[in-house]
């Protein structure tokens, strides 16, 4: 089964946008993917190189500088991105971060940060997590305090993804001392008072950076308020069925790769005198998880379908973040387990995709808030 075609969302010029995604995934892989790794982080060449082909926010319209199309060339990026095993920044920026600015932020804002963000010359991150507030966004407890026609920001983030990189970053926090509203404001990089922390130490991900943030009286113009002032929560809960959906494409993607490894590997590896596939716990184990993998792809399609038209759930998204999530940790785990000894060992994409796939069932919303959300609802 060649899981890239005959795919509900996906037609033609999906498959030749597809396959110059792929080639680009692998070369970087090939050449950078290591330093990557041991660097915690990507370069700003490797960004700048996907703007060129078209990577980064392809469904920015053409009046701010991107391509015009619709959120199946984002996802398409972030199934390619997730299955080469590749940094997942350009999924934090395209998918998640954007649309904040598309559809909520002022036309300067627009003008000013869309193109660059289309291109890579502009990174963008979103701050949301604190020390004390995982989950739970009533928690945070940075402030924004009014003074004429800026707001003066102090608080902290951290576990920020592309913090090390961003140039903008979309920042919750509470504009009001007498109410838990949140509000959203785009913080620059460059503001007096915002500083980077530490690259944290990660189990997996290694490539792409994750950071501490600290604001110290950055002054932010009022103009930079990002939808409206006390509603920044509403406008998060908008936007996370995207993110969420964008985090279970990336899980079927990875769940895909790592069972290509095991059924690569089970074929050359030796044991007993037969090749290991030709086990029966062996091709049992492969089968489960090829008929696993099948309904996952007809799942993520008709979500993607869903999305694209505006009709797919909170709920459902969230349904979608939840099974593809833990859908990955259980083949990738079995996959790793088909390889016995080399799977423990980082030469092996097996490796680097069990590590990976880890978090996948914490951020974007653990598993246990996407069943709190979803058992709301019953």
């Amino acid at each position: 089964m060649d899981w890239t075609i005959d795919r509900l969302p996906y037609d033609a010029t999906h498959r030749d946008f597809r396959a110059t995604v792929r080639r680009f995934f692998a070369k970087e892989m090939e050449e950078n993917g290591d330093r990557f790794e041991s660097e915690g982080r990507t370069d700003r060449a490797f960004w700048q190189r996907g703007g060129e082909l078209g990577l980064l926010g392809a469904q920015v319209p053409e009046e701010w500088g991107g391509p015009g199309l619709d959120m199946t060339y984002g996802l398409l990026v972030s199934e390619e991105l997730a299955y080469a095993g590749a940094p997942n920044g350009f999924q934090t920026h395209s998918d998640v971060c954007i649309d904040y600015i598309l559809h909520y932020g002022p036309d300067e804002m627009k003008a000013r940060w869309l193109p660059r963000t289309v291109d890579g010359s502009a990174i963008c991150a979103i701050a949301m997590t604190e020390p004390g507030a995982g989950s739970d966004l009533r928690a945070i407890r940075s402030t924004a305090r009014r003074d004429g026609d800026h707001f003066i920001v102090n608080g902290s983030k951290t576990y920020i993804s592309n913090g090390q990189n961003a140039d903008i970053m979309i920042t919750a926090v509470r504009t009001s001392s007498e109410s838990p509203a949140l509000s959203l404001l785009l913080i620059e990089a460059d503001d007096p008072g915002f500083r980077r922390g530490r690259n944290l130490d990660k189990i997996g991900q290694h490539g792409a950076d994750t950071s501490e943030i600290f604001l110290e009286d950055v002054r932010v113009p009022v103009a930079n308020l990002i939808g409206t002032e006390g509603r920044g929560l509403a406008t998060l809960v908008q936007q996370l069925p995207q993110e969420r959906l964008s985090i279970a494409a990336s899980c079927q993607a990875m769940a895909q790769r790592a069972y290509d490894e095991a059924v690569a590997f089970t074929r050359d590896r030796k044991a007993f005198g037969k090749a290991v596939i030709d086990f029966q716990n062996t091709r049992f184990v492969l089968a489960a998880i090829k008929a696993r993998l099948q309904v996952g792809w007809a799942h993520l399609d008709w979500a993607i379908v869903r999305h694209v038209k505006g009709e797919l759930t909170a709920d459902e998204a969230a349904a979608a973040k939840l099974w593809h999530a833990d859908m990955l940790w259980d083949v990738v785990d079995q996959a790793l387990q088909l390889h016995g000894g080399a799977g423990y060992m980082n030469e092996y994409p097996i490796a680097r995709l069990w590590r990976d796939a880890r978090v996948m069932r914490i951020y974007g919303g653990t598993s246990e808030i996407m069943k709190e959300l979803i058992g709301r609802g019953l």
